[in-house]
Order: structure tokens, then sequence, then C-alpha cells
């Protein structure tokens, strides 16, 4: 009997997994289905909404589901069900844990919170546990880092990952890759500055705070390369509305650059303490290949084109200024 009972047993999932694969319609729409760690098969049930919203019969994936022992083998992830699917196809997907991985983008990037923002956005992680790891002093130092340098190893990009994956998990992903950019052509070119990494993504980021114009990035590191090697302060407008805390100001006036920070570099000679920002790849090349050339001042330009008219004397420098200041008057921009 024990025996006749199993080859019944047998044949029903026999005959269950035949019917539900010949059925190669089980999904109704495309659906990207969540699954956070400690859910239950009640839970991914849930999340597959009811009959013909994303699976054409629940039912029938239910029967399914118990015949391949789904509801003991709920695994976390992210999955995309798709029109096509069977039964079967889609049960085994969730069982065997075959998530489809997430596309990590950041960019543009100004602080920790925000970063951690953006990434919780798209991982499961939530923001307060990212931003924990992000602020943390031993966390930076585990990867050779301070607070004020950490977000410097961070290189904008797009990345494959687990929707799953730990915090943990993914800083030693970031700083794989943040090792793989510091590739030997580039660590040519950086002995070359005589400025360490975390220097060139320091200045970096005050070069792409200056201007998103990419052929003038290398013209406006050089000008900073020629005040550190001189000794000059680098008098970066961008670092001092980072000490304010308000990128917003259009106008940066004596009341600003009387802040005591360090990051304020009319105050300070030399680069500051970290990056004000999370510069691009693009930034950080200009820094390596920065332009040699003799230009000491740099300021915009007064047709607001987002260009800068570059100058070898104070002199020059000031005329440029007052050009541009007057634009700002003309326009209104306080």
């Amino acid at each position: 009997m024990i025996v006749l009972a199993a080859l019944t047993a047998v044949c029903i999932v026999a005959v269950v997994v035949l019917w539900a694969r010949v059925d190669s319609n089980a999904v109704a729409n495309e659906r990207t289905v969540l699954i956070p760690q400690g859910a239950d098969y009640a839970e991914l049930l849930d999340s597959l909404g009811a009959d013909g919203a994303y699976i054409v019969d629940k039912e029938r994936f239910d029967n399914v589901a118990v015949a391949f022992s789904l509801p003991d083998m709920v695994r976390p992830g992210r999955y995309i069900m798709r029109p096509g699917m069977s039964y079967v196809d889609v049960v085994k997907m969730f069982r065997n844990g075959l998530q489809t991985p997430v596309k990590l983008t950041f960019n543009n990037i100004r602080t920790m919170p925000q970063l951690a923002g953006r990434l919780a956005q798209q991982i499961e992680s939530d923001s307060l546990e990212l931003l924990s790891y992000l602020t943390s002093e031993d966390v930076a130092e585990k990867y050779g880092f301070d607070s004020a340098n950490f977000i410097g190893m961070f290189i904008p990009n797009t990345y494959e990952v687990w929707w799953t994956v730990s915090p943990d998990a993914l800083l030693d992903r970031m700083k794989k890759e943040y090792d793989r950019f510091w590739n030997e052509e580039r660590m040519s070119k950086l002995e070359a500055t005589g400025l360490t990494r975390e220097q060139a993504i320091t200045l970096a980021s005050i070069v792409y705070e200056e201007t998103k114009m990419s052929d003038e990035m290398p013209i406006v590191a050089g000008v900073y390369m020629n005040r550190l090697e001189k000794g000059m302060p680098l008098q970066a407008d961008p670092t001092v509305k980072f000490a304010v805390g308000d990128f917003s100001i259009k106008r940066v006036l004596n009341r600003h650059l009387d802040v005591e920070s360090p990051y304020n570099t009319y105050k300070n000679a030399g680069l500051p303490p970290g990056p004000i920002c999370m510069p691009s790849v693009r930034a950080v090349d200009a820094v390596l290949d920065y332009d040699k050339h003799n230009y000491l001042y740099f300021c915009a330009k007064p047709d607001f084109s987002g260009y800068h008219s570059f100058a070898v004397t104070l002199a020059q420098h000031n005329k440029n200024a007052r050009a541009y200041y007057d634009a700002l008057n003309r326009a209104g921009i306080k």
C-alpha cells in the first residue's frame, strides 16, 4: 500500500508538471517580483496579484508550486516573469533563486546621504542601513580611506549586482571596481602628476563642479595644478559652497568666503580634506591628462554658456571677472 501510494503521488506530480509545462501561457503580463529576506510563500503569492494580473491562473501556479516544493524553498531576490513562460518555468525560477540582476547606477552625487538614498532605490537594503556603513570611520578605514575621502572609492558607472546584495558585499565590490579603475595606464599618468589617487579624485571633484564641459575640464585642471605647484590657494568657489553647505548659491560673496572650514580654499592652501562630490570619470581623467599651460585664473563667460575665460595675469582675470559680474547684475542674479 505504501509503495502504491508513493507511485500514485509520483504520477500525480508528473501529470501536474507535464500539464503545466505544455501550457506556456502562465504569465499574463511582465512583472518584476521582489522577494525580501525572510519572506514566505504566502508573501510570494501576494506579489503575483489576482488571477489575470500577472499570473493567468494562481490555482494552477499553486499546484505546480506544491509539486516542486516551492512553499518550503522560497528564496529572496529580484525576479522577472515574462509572457511565454510556463508554470514550471516560473516555479523553478523562484525555487532555484534564478534572479535577474539589478543594473545599479549612480552619478551626480555630492554627499554620502545622497548616495545611500540612490542605492536604496535600487537594492534591498534601506537608506539608513546603507548610510550607517557609508559614514562609518571604521568601515572607511577597512578600505584604506577616511570619512572625508571615502566617497572617492565609488566610481560612477552602471554595475550588475543582485538586488539582495548586502552592504558589506556591495562595498567589497565597489573597492574592487575602484582598484580596477586605477589600472596601469592611469597609475602611470597619476605618478606624473605627483598626486595620490585620493588627491586626484579630490581635485577632479572640484573640476567637475567648476565645469560640465568635458573639453574644458583638462584646462581647468591645469589651472589648479599650476596653482598647487606655485603654492597659491586654489580659491575654488565650489569648495566654498560645499563649506557653506549650499550648492544653489549663484554668487559667492565675501560673507561666504569668511566661513571657517578646511574646505574653504580661499582661507586654506592646498587641496581640501576630501572630494566635494563624486566626480565623473571624465573629470578624473581630465586631472590625469591636465593641460600644460600658464593660466592661473579663470572666470565664467558672461554669455552664460557654461564655458570660462582663462587668464595668465590677475589684471586680465579682473577684467574677465568684471564682465561676468556685470552680466550677473544685468540678469538680476544676486
